[in-house]
């Protein structure tokens, strides 16, 4: 496989934090019944509310996280025996 060079790995980096840091328009949070609800919600509605977010985000974070890992590590598997049986590789 063919390394990048430093410069343009810097670029994709780069642009990489700035589409992370860039504001993008949160449209789900105009909605007026959930904006009202939690203003006018109490203290233990408001943890109850964070808990709920937390708890619809960790686990799919987790499941693509181990896929991740999962896809790492078999990332060459089936190059590697392709060589060590002695096949030729197409282009």
């Amino acid at each position: 496989m063919k390394r990048l060079s430093p410069l343009p790995l810097a670029g994709i980096v780069c642009v990489g934090l700035f589409l992370f840091a860039a504001p993008i328009p949160a449209l789900a949070q105009a909605c007026p019944l959930c904006y009202t609800q939690a203003a006018s919600a109490g203290a233990r509605m408001i943890q109850a509310l964070r808990s709920g977010i937390l708890v619809l985000i960790l686990p799919p974070m987790f499941m693509w996280i181990g896929l991740g890992i999962v896809a790492y590590r078999r990332r060459n598997r089936f190059r590697d025996a392709d060589q060590t049986a002695g096949g030729v590789r197409s282009r």
